[in-house]
């Protein structure tokens, strides 16, 4: 099934995480998978669903309100405090759980994306013990396992379920809506607060172009046609360009830590150091740092992929669109000197020339993720 049909597919209420496989895994798989989720993360209730059309399994993930609030403790998840106890944002703590506003209703404490956030912070940290596979994967001490499958094809995808009901809303609020501010809380509940800084930057750099808009506007409305009225309001615009520029950026400074400290993000910490991608491969060693089991790859290396694959390709690659791009040019001077020729012939060059240019697209395209893959090993 599609990415969006299955979005659509909820056959519970409670169902916050979807997995799905492709449709040659086998019962193995399915059951090793199973089985570590259970085991390592006793929080999250799994529940098993087959497509009898398209013969694909899928994992339907969520947790309990309880095991919610724990892993919410322990990502530190940020949440607004009451009134009467001082208000403002903290990190929860199910010690003082009844701080915190909205705690007694189950439905209304955790937006969707909290709960999500929640359930792929256990599913990403759900790691191998030494000595662990998995057909021919075999997995490092304190590896993240579902990471390491996604990357390797055994999971086809993780992502979470929409909520029609909040996104018909935010349709009409939002989508639909003209000259009408955005709902920027309810993006940030929905979406979590990266996507709602982005449209409030959004937003904000729109409403911002508009004083340039009308001031050049009117700048050439009252310029005369010589040269040197033309000269003068160039120069007047762009002073008044970097003025607007310098007083944009320092009030969207101001603007961004305001939602930064509503949206409880404002001193958040840090991240902690990322785990290395899945799609990284080398030599295993005992790292000197941490004493622990690692994947190695030696510097030279990669600099020898680099000079002697990397940067021909490339060269191949570029110099086979710039002959291309020459040939053309040539057949369209032979289609031109031709006066018997139709109208339409003459339009030929052109046509193959975006062809080409359609299919190299595709064709580099696999070719840059291939030597990424492999370059940056």
């Amino acid at each position: 099934m599609s990415h969006k049909a299955w979005m659509k597919t909820v056959p519970t209420e409670n169902c916050d995480v979807l997995m799905t496989f492709p449709d040659t895994t086998d019962d193995h798989t399915l059951l090793w998978l199973l089985n570590h989720i259970r085991l390592g993360i006793p929080e999250l209730i799994v529940q098993v669903r087959h497509h009898k059309h398209t013969r694909v399994y899928a994992f339907f993930v969520t947790a309990t309100y309880e095991s919610l609030l724990r892993g919410a403790d322990e990502i530190g998840l940020r949440k607004p405090v009451k009134a009467e106890f001082g208000g403002g944002m903290r990190s929860f703590s199910c010690e003082e759980d009844y701080i915190y506003e909205n705690i007694e209703n189950e439905f209304y404490f955790f937006t969707s994306q909290e709960r999500q956030n929640i359930i792929r912070y256990w599913l990403e940290n759900l790691r191998a013990k030494q000595g662990e596979s998995l057909h021919n994967i075999h997995f490092l001490e304190g590896q993240p396992i579902i990471p390491e499958l996604a990357a390797r094809g055994v999971i086809q995808q993780v992502f979470p379920l929409h909520e029609q009901r909040i996104l018909k809303r935010l349709m009409k609020s939002w989508v639909q809506a003209v000259c009408e501010s955005q709902p920027l809380d309810e993006i940030c509940d929905y979406f979590g607060v990266k996507i709602a800084m982005y449209f409030a930057w959004l937003g904000f750099y729109t409403s911002a172009m508009v004083y340039p808009a009308v001031f050049g506007s009117i700048l050439y409305t009252f310029t005369d046609s010589d040269q040197t009225s033309q000269d003068i309001c160039c120069v007047v615009f762009a002073i008044f360009n970097v003025i607007w520029a310098t007083l944009f950026l320092e009030e969207w400074k101001r603007r961004g830590a305001e939602f930064a400290y509503k949206w409880g993000t404002l001193d958040t910490p840090a991240e902690s150091i990322e785990e290395p991608r899945p799609q990284f491969r080398g030599i295993k060693r005992i790292s000197p740092v941490t004493s622990a089991e690692e994947f190695y790859y030696p510097p030279w290396k990669r600099l020898l992929f680099q000079c002697l694959v990397s940067l021909p390709v490339c060269l191949a690659c570029l110099s086979f669109v710039f002959l291309l791009m020459l040939g053309c040019f040539q057949l369209q001077e032979f289609v031109l000197s031709i006066q018997e020729l139709p109208r339409i012939i003459r339009f030929l060059p052109k046509i193959v020339l975006a062809i080409i240019i359609t299919a190299c697209d595709e064709v580099y395209k696999k070719i840059a993720y291939w030597l990424n893959d492999m370059g940056a090993w």
